[in-house]
C-alpha cells in the first residue's frame, strides 16, 4: 500500500526539547507491576504446526498487535517520542492489550549498527535531572535539576546528550520486555526514507526509476545491495538470538511491481514469485534470507509477505507474459492484489528453508476501500464475496488448508461509518473466527492513508477505532483479561502472562481464539497413529522412519517441481518411489497430491490418523 507519512508538528522539533513544551504529559517513573521485573528465561520462542503457532509447551498462541513506525524513516527512532515518555507509552500499549509490536526499520539503519557506526536520532525529547551539579572541562556548571525527566534512559550521564539509534533501540526492546510486549522487526525499506516503502524491491537495482532516491542510503549515499539486506537483518537476528523479546522477522515490507505491456521477459525491477534464482524473485530471496537468519537463530519466526501480481499459471501465463492493455479482469494474464498481498505463489512454490517450514509464517497485507477502491469493493460486499473475489485464493487458503500460519501484517483505516469501516469489521471478525494473527496499522497518527490509534501527541487513544480493534486482541472470554506472549511477565498492569493463562484460565474460561474456545488438552498430545500396510508407512514421504511436517514439505516440493524433487529429480534429496507410496496417504491410490500434504499436517497436530479416507 502506498502509505503517506504526514509530518506531524513534533517531527520538526529539535533533537532535545524543553520539558516545558510537554508539561501536561505524564512523565513519572513507571511503577506498574509489569515493569517491576523482566523475564530473561529466553523460553518464549514459537513454532508453526499447520496453520497455528505454538509455544514450547505445545500451547496455542495468538499474536495480536499493532505497528509503530519511525525506525524506517529519517528520524531513526519510533515516532512520538518527541512528545511521550517511552515507559509511559509502552505501559499504555500493554494495558490496551497489544501483545506484539511490529517495528518497521530500514536496511540502512541496520547496516549502520552492523558496521559499528549507528546513525543519530532526531525528533526525540530526552533529558533527566542530574543528581548533582556537573562541572564541565571549561568550568561550566550544570546545576542539578536543570532538566526534566522524560526518556531519561535515552541520554548520557550529563542528563542531556542523546544516545545513538542502536542504544535507544536496545533500550526500547528492554522496556518492551518489562511490559510483557513482544517485538516483530519488519524490514520496511532499503534506505532510511519516510517514503521508502514505495520502492518495489529490497535492494538497489540500477534499472529502477526510483532506485537513487529509495535504495541509496539517505545518510551513507551508498547503494543498498541484496547482500546488505540479507546480512544486516541476519546480524540483528544473531545479536538477539538469546533474547526472545524479538520473536519474528518480516523480511521485506510489501514487495511489489507490475509486469508492464512490453518485452518478452519479465523486467528485473519488479518483485515476482516463481522457481527461479533471480534476485528479484521474492520466493528465492526470502528463502535464502530465511536460511541465513535461521542459521544464527533457529527459533525465530520468519514472516514472508506476498507480491503484487501473480500470473494465471493455469492458463499458461508466466512472468514473461506482457500485460494486456485495458483488459477486463477475466481476460488479464494477472491476478491483482495489494502490495505484499498476493500469496498465490505459495501453492506452486512454497518457501522452504533448509531447516524446514516450522518457522515460516506468511504475512499478507490487506486494506479497505478508502485506500483504493479495488474491484472487490465495487458491490454490496460481504465476507463471502470478499472470500470469493479476493481473500481465499490470494491468501486465506493458506490458513484454511492448514498449510502455514498467517499474520496480517497491516490492516486498518479511517473510521468513515461506511464501506471502509464495514470492511475493517468483516476482516476483524474473519481473523477472530479463523485464528489469524495480525498487527494493526498503526499506533502512529501520522499515516495519511489510515490515521492511527493515538492522537498527535501519542497520548489519547481514538475511542471508536480502538473499540473496533480491541475485539481482535487475544483475551479471556469472561473476564476480558488480555493475554501476553511471555510465560512469566504479564501483559500490562491487568493482563496475563502465558503461564498464568494456561494454568488458571484456559480450561475454565477460555479465550477468543477461533471465535471463542475453552482450551482443554494440548492438541499435539492427542492419540494419533499412522498405520502400515505391507511395506507402506503412510505419511513417511522422506522415508526417515517418522511422520512429521518435513514429509508434507517433501510432497509439496515433489508435486510443484517434479524435475527437481520428483522421482529421479536433479536434487539429491528428491522423493523416492518408496516415498511416493508412503506419501499417498489420503484417498489412497490417487498418487501424491496437495491433499496428502494436508493430511500429513493434520496428523502432525493430532487431528487425524493415517491413512485418511
Amino acid at each position: 500500500m502506498k502509505k503517506i507519512y504526514k509530518a506531524s508538528a513534533g517531527l520538526a522539533l529539535a533533537a532535545v526539547m524543553s520539558i516545558s513544551a510537554t508539561a501536561a504529559i505524564p512523565v513519572g517513573i513507571n511503577t506498574s507491576p509489569a515493569a517491576a521485573a523482566a523475564d530473561d528465561c529466553n523460553d518464549d520462542w514459537l513454532h508453526a504446526e499447520g496453520s497455528r503457532l505454538y509455544d514450547k509447551n505445545g500451547n496455542q498462541v495468538w499474536l495480536t498487535g499493532a505497528n509503530w513506525f519511525g525506525l524506517n524513516c529519517s528520524e531513526n527512532i519510533p515516532h512520538g517520542l518527541y512528545a511521550r515518555d517511552v515507559d509511559d507509552l509502552l505501559q499504555s500499549v500493554a494495558d490496551h492489550g497489544i501483545n506484539i509490536i511490529r517495528f518497521p526499520i530500514s536496511t540502512e539503519l541496520l547496516l549502520s549498527w552492523m558496521d559499528g557506526e549507528p546513525l543519530p536520532v532526531s525528533s526525540v525529547q530526552a533529558s533527566y535531572n542530574p543528581p548533582k551539579d556537573i562541572v564541565g572541562e571549561d568550568g561550566t556548571v550544570t546545576k542539578a535539576g536543570t532538566y526534566g525527566n522524560i526518556n531519561k534512559d535515552f541520554v548520557g550521564e550529563d542528563g542531556k546528550t542523546v544516545k545513538n539509534s542502536m542504544e535507544i533501540f536496545d533500550i526500547i526492546m528492554q522496556k518492551c520486555k518489562e511490559h510483557g510486549i513482544k517485538a516483530l522487526i519488519d524490514v520496511h525499506s532499503p534506505a532510511s526514507h519516510n517514503s521508502g516503502h514505495n520502492y518495489a524491491l529490497w535492494y538497489y537495482n540500477e534499472n529502477a526509476d526510483d532506485a537513487s532516491g529509495m535504495a541509496v542510503g539517505h545518510f551513507s549515499n551508498e547503494p543498498i545491495t541484496w547482500d546488505d539486506w540479507k546480512d544486516s537483518i541476519t546480524w540483528l537476528a544473531e545479536k538477539y538470538a538469546n533474547d526472545d523479546t524479538i520473536l519474528a522477522y518480516d523480511l521485506k515490507n510489501e514487495p511489489h511491481g507490475k509486469r508492464g505491456y512490453n518485452g518478452s521477459e519479465c523486467p528485473d525491477t519488479i518483485a515476482k514469485w516463481d522457481d527461479s534464482t533471480d534476485l528479484n524473485n521474492w520466493k528465492y530471496s526470502a528463502e535464502q534470507c530465511a536460511n541465513s537468519i535461521l542459521a544464527v537463530n533457529p527459533n525465530a519466526l520468519i514472516l514472508v509477505e506476498g507480491v503484487e501480481q501473480y500470473p494465471k499459471t493455469e492458463q499458461g501465463y508466466t512472468y514473461d507474459t506482457p500485460d494486456i492493455w485495458d483488459a477486463p479482469a477475466d481476460k488479464s494474464p494477472w491476478y491483482p492484489a495489494w502490495w505484499g498481498g498476493n500469496l498465490r505463489g505459495v501453492k506452486d512454490n512454497p518457501v522452504v528453508p533448509e531447516s524446514g517450514t516450522s518457522q515460516i509464517v506468511y504475512s499478507p497485507h490487506d486494506y479497505g476501500k478508502s485506500v483504493y477502491n479495488q474491484t472487490w469493493f465495487q458491490k454490496d460486499f460481504t465476507t463471502q464475496t470478499l472470500l470469493d473475489d479476493y481473500w481465499y485464493d490470494t491468501w486465506a487458503y493458506i490458513n484454511d488448508q492448514d498449510i502455514a500460519p498467517l499474520l496480517i501484517g497491516e490492516w486498518g483505516g479511517h473510521m468513515d461509518s461506511g464501506d471502509n469501516q464495514k470492511w475493517m469489521e468483516l476482516l476483524r471478525d474473519y481473523m477472530i473466527d479463523n485464528h489469524i494473527n495480525h498487527t494493526f496499522w498503526c499506533l502512529n497518527p501520522n499515516s495519511g492513508d489510515t490515521g492511527g490509534l493515538l492522537d498527535s501527541q501519542f497520548g489519547e487513544w481514538d475511542k471508536d477505532k480502538y473499540e473496533l480493534f480491541e475485539l481482535s486482541l487475544w483475551q479471556t472470554l469472561d473476564s476480558g483479561k488480555y493475554i501476553g506472549l511471555d510465560h512469566k511477565t504479564a501483559l500490562g498492569a491487568n493482563g496475563l502472562s502465558l503461564d498464568d493463562f494456561y494454568t488458571n484460565y484456559a480450561a475454565s474460561e477460555g479465550s477468543n481464539i477461533n471465535g471463542g474456545t475453552k482450551i482443554g488438552e494440548d492438541p499435539t498430545s492427542s492419540s494419533t497413529t499412522s498405520t502400515t500396510s505391507g511395506e507402506v508407512y503412510y505419511g513417511d514421504a522422506n522415508c526417515d522412519g517418522k511422520v512429521d511436517l518435513s514429509d508434507a514439505v517433501m510432497i509439496l516440493q515433489a508435486i510443484s517441481n517434479t524435475d527437481k524433487y520428483g522421482v529421479g529429480g536433479t536434487d539429491p534429496n528428491c522423493i523416492t518411489e518408496e516415498g511416493v507410496k508412503n506419501g499417498d496417504c489420503s484417498n489412497v491410490g490417487d498418487g501424491i497430491t496437495a491433499r496428502d500434504a494436508l493430511a500429513v499436517q493434520k496428523f502432525a497436530i493430532g487431528l487425524i490418523t493415517l491413512p485418511e479416507e
